[in-house]
């Protein structure tokens, strides 16, 4: 496991004819950011774009966990204990949820289980560090009917997923008072599988037309880009370590509106 400041790591040395391992320190960048959902498309944008500006990150995963990223089960709450306890880390951005529209629909409880009660549990850890949390929401929390949506516009969401994604709002800044919402609407990026983004997946019923999909022509949506995102979670963090003062719901999106006919 990554801990704070400088640790042993060893290290390979290739030379022309062999081969040597060494132990060397190394030294962490002062800044530690802890990356839910790491693996995901948004996860990965904002893995890579704290790491760029010299964070030390540690990005958790669980099904898709991978070598350079933690596994780690967020309904296990002894381990998220442990997690955040040894990384202590300064910010703390959730991107892990459940949002497939199938196991949201059909095991709604497993989706709250995930979206709301680790969502709260994670807070309550966050605030425990004093780490400032970003929980990333959704615009499935509005009805969208009438956007853009401003941060105090009412809530209507029409779907489960959105409902569990409200109530995990709610957890999060219950849980952690100086913690900060940011909605998003449908996001695309560079994918690692068509069923990713909701933008992508539109491609593979395209291209399989014999494949049937049901969608709305009522809801309108405005795509944003991963990297857009992941940029002002790294700004948002970066100005609440100059003010502590900043905190509560935000909204981001691309300008560009769809509809989902």
């Amino acid at each position: 496991r990554r801990m704070v400041g400088r640790q042993a790591e060893l290290r390979i040395h290739f030379a022309p004819g062999r081969v040597r391992v060494a132990e060397e320190d190394v030294t962490f960048p002062n800044r530690r950011a802890l990356i839910t959902g790491a693996t995901g498309l948004l996860g990965r944008a904002v893995y890579k774009e704290f790491r760029d500006h010299d964070w030390h990150v540690v990005g958790c995963g669980f099904s898709r966990a991978r070598p350079r990223f933690e596994q780690l089960n967020l309904l296990d709450t002894t381990a998220v204990q442990q997690t955040v306890q040894d990384f202590q880390p300064h910010v703390i951005v959730h991107c892990a949820a459940e949002r497939r529209p199938d196991v949201v629909e059909n095991q709604p409880d497993a989706a709250s289980q995930l979206n709301v009660i680790a969502s709260g549990n994670l807070a309550k850890e966050a605030a425990g560090v004093g780490a400032f949390m970003i929980y990333i929401s959704t615009d499935y929390v509005f009805d969208g009917t009438s956007p853009p949506y401003t941060e105090e516009d009412t809530p209507n969401p029409l779907n489960t997923y959105g409902r569990t994604k409200l109530d995990g709002e709610k957890a999060v800044l219950q849980n952690c008072e100086g913690a900060a919402v940011l909605r998003v609407p449908v996001l695309y990026g560079e994918v690692e599988k068509l069923g990713e983004s909701a933008v992508t997946v539109l491609f593979d019923c395209v291209q399989h037309s014999h494949k049937p999909a049901n969608m709305d022509h009522v809801q309108q949506r405005f795509p944003t880009h991963v990297k857009d995102v992941a940029c002002v979670c790294q700004q948002l963090s970066e100005k609440r370590m100059m003010d502590p003062s900043l905190k509560g719901i935000f909204h981001w999106s691309g300008s560009e509106q769809i509809g989902r006919a």
